[in-house]
């Protein structure tokens, strides 16, 4: 029968692998085509992968928690009918390799040999345990690695970190003497296990906890974020600069048009897509808040893709792009904005749709608050927070003198690469995006 390939799809151009969360079919199952076969996760989002044909899942090629290389055949899907073969994908457990003669050979080969995964505590990909064995890292040492993967398996990722941090501080495998030559491979074998133990590196136990508490595990996203986060910290140095504006134009304008908006295009028109059309359009007079930094060189990006950081029902954040936001106009805009925060409510957000931004925006007004320090999504140099909109008392000049009335006012707080954008350009920055909210034109046609 006509057997046609699962492939892990291409995600994004930066990501190059994906790890597999779940399979939503079995061995046997009838799928029809594009229904969901598997979950599947990278560095930027979850999403899951459809199938291009309707048949009979045959075999699986990979289990959970594996690292996938796109491209590759992650399934078989048999096209025709007929009788199923039904294969269940093995999980893969090395052999033991051949004890030497004494236990110092023994205990040397054990440290490099995936053998040891009989006292593993949680599944290790292929691809992880060879990367063990080519680094010469025990299961011992192994089962001490933090995880990142579902249910804490360590993947790829996790390793290439573990391994980089390691060189600096290598861990030497303890030689045991022995008294007279090992006679069996059991004997040998229980030797070496003991050997093991007693020699091994010891893992760091976790801090001790008392009173009324709960731990809670973070779940894999937050602990992304909390990557991403501190890798931005320690890569960037922050300054963040605020501006005060008035924006009673805008407030005015959207409380005029917001029905007729909504009965003309069928989309509710909030706040955010209007001060994007804005902070698009000032990232064009400076394009150096609009880049990303290489080494020593300034890479400059013609397109504006501005990130819009949404918050999930989870409490987790997220930051779909708007590719080329200074090509739409403010319904193009709009449409974007309400359909991407309504996916990434829903986690159906595809990966590509996470990649490319230049520049990101954050609300945090929507959570009532009056201004915030926003940290830079990297690769980018600079990001903007909006404030909540508050009605003050403020004092205006006319020509007939000054006078006191009633304002909408909103902070801006722009986090920028002190590397790339010194303070007078930040400053300028934020400065030209409150002005052109101010001069909003309330007479402005939907």
């Amino acid at each position: 029968m006509p057997t046609v390939e699962l492939l892990m799809p291409k995600l994004g151009e930066s990501i190059i692998e994906a790890t597999i969360l779940a399979w939503n079919k079995k061995v046997g199952d009838k799928i029809a085509q594009d229904e969901a076969v598997l979950e599947i996760a990278t560095d930027k989002v979850d999403s899951e992968v459809p199938s291009e044909v309707s048949g009979t899942l045959v075999k699986i090629l990979f289990n959970e928690g594996d690292v996938v290389p796109v491209g590759t055949a992650v399934a078989l899907i048999e096209t025709g009918g007929g009788a199923v073969v039904v294969e269940e994908a093995s999980v893969p457990v090395a052999a033991v390799k051949a004890i030497e003669a004494t236990v110092v050979q023994a205990v040397e080969t054990i440290q490099v040999s995936s053998s040891s995964n009989a006292e593993a505590t949680r599944f290790y990909s292929p691809l992880v345990m060879s990367m063990a064995k080519e680094e010469q890292i025990s299961m011992s040492e192994l089962e001490g690695i933090a995880g990142s993967g579902k249910e804490g398996r360590v993947t790829k990722t996790d390793m290439q970190n573990y391994i980089d941090n390691r060189k600096n501080a290598p861990i030497t495998a303890a030689k045991v003497e022995v008294a007279a030559p090992v006679q069996t491979a059991s004997t040998t074998t229980v030797a070496v296990e003991k050997a093991v133990k007693e020699e091994a590196p010891k893992v760091a136990s976790s801090p001790s906890v008392s009173g009324n508490v709960e731990i809670v595990e973070m779940d894999r996203m937050r602990k992304m974020i909390a990557k991403h986060m501190v890798n931005s910290v320690q890569t960037s140095p922050h300054v963040t600069t605020f501006v005060e504006a008035d924006v009673t134009n805008i407030v005015n304008w959207r409380n005029k048009i917001k029905n007729e908006f909504e009965k003309r295009e069928g989309e509710k028109i909030t706040f955010t897509p209007i001060f994007m059309e804005i902070v698009a359009k000032v990232l064009k007079e400076f394009p150096y808040v609009n880049c990303s930094l290489d080494g020593e060189n300034i890479i400059l990006k013609k397109d504006i893709n501005l990130g819009m950081a949404a918050a999930l029902p989870s409490g987790n954040l997220i930051v779909p792009v708007i590719k080329n936001c200074d090509q739409l106009n403010l319904v193009g805009i709009t449409k974007k904005v309400n359909d991407l925060a309504n996916r990434a409510r829903a986690n159906q957000l595809k990966p590509d749709e996470t990649a490319g931004g230049t520049y990101t925006l954050t609300n945090v007004g929507s959570f009532g608050n009056v201004m915030g320090t926003p940290i830079i999504n990297q690769p980018q140099v600079g990001i903007l927070a909006v404030g909540s909109i508050q009605k003050k008392p403020v004092v205006i000049e006319t020509e007939q003198g000054d006078v006191i009335a009633i304002r909408h006012m909103m902070f801006l707080s722009h986090s920028y690469d002190h590397r790339i954008v010194d303070g007078a350009m930040g400053g300028r920055f934020v400065r030209r995006v409150a002005d052109l909210m101010e001069q909003f034109d309330v007479n402005r046609p939907i």
